[in-house]
């Protein structure tokens, strides 16, 4: 992201109103404009684009509720890295509004973080090194394991972008009575609870875990 420097405001504010592109996403309507821009102390130019809310949650936005971002990037400008996003058939990420999607996703990889605190512990408990390092070492392969299963398991019930406590209230903790006929042991839960965790697809799925394959 770059500051709104005076000029660029006065750029945005001559920019005709069909020059705006629009980029679209559920509930939401962005216009952007495309254009290069070199600071007085940078040695090249680069590419920037220009970005404006329209619509928020399918309402339309009052003027002064539009704040103008401009986002700098260095992908579309022939460089190396735009040969090797061809090769790995991700051509698609020049393109300005898979930039500007890049943009609006920055902050996700944090979630990870919090998701990893939330699951296990915010602080280290032991004293030494070598205590902590094994805690942590075990606790991210319960992780691991723990986002494996969300995505393996209980998808259809519980969204993969769950927190930890959310999949323990939905598809764990539930109210349930184990009971024995004769050689059989059943397990009891509501209706309610039958429906809404789908109990027969979650079986199944448990049941039968994905194989990998090495190669």
């Amino acid at each position: 992201m770059g500051k709104l420097y005076a000029d660029i405001k006065a750029y945005a504010a001559q920019v005709h109103a069909c020059a705006w592109s629009e980029y679209k996403r559920p509930d939401k309507v962005w216009h952007y404009v495309e254009f290069g821009d070199r600071r007085a102390s940078w040695k090249k130019g680069r590419r920037a684009l220009l970005t404006r809310p329209l619509a928020e949650d399918a309402q339309w936005l009052p003027d002064f509720a539009r704040p103008d971002t401009r986002l700098y990037t260095n992908l579309g400008r022939g460089e190396h890295i735009d040969v090797l996003l061809e090769a790995a058939g991700l051509i698609e990420w020049i393109e300005p509004e898979h930039i500007i999607r890049l943009h609006h996703s920055r902050g996700a990889d944090e979630l990870v973080h919090r998701a990893l605190k939330e699951f296990g512990s915010e602080t280290l408990p032991f004293k030494r090194f070598a205590a902590n390092a094994a805690f942590y070492y075990t606790m991210a392969v319960a992780f691991f394991l723990y986002q494996g299963f969300k995505e393996d398991v209980t998808e259809s019930v519980v969204p993969i972008t769950s927190d930890p406590t959310k999949l323990r209230r939905r598809a764990i903790n539930f109210a349930a009575k184990i009971v024995r006929t004769g050689d059989r042991r059943i397990l009891k839960v509501t209706r309610a609870t039958w429906d809404e965790l789908q109990i027969p697809k979650l079986w199944d799925l448990s049941r039968a875990p994905p194989r990998f394959t090495w190669t």
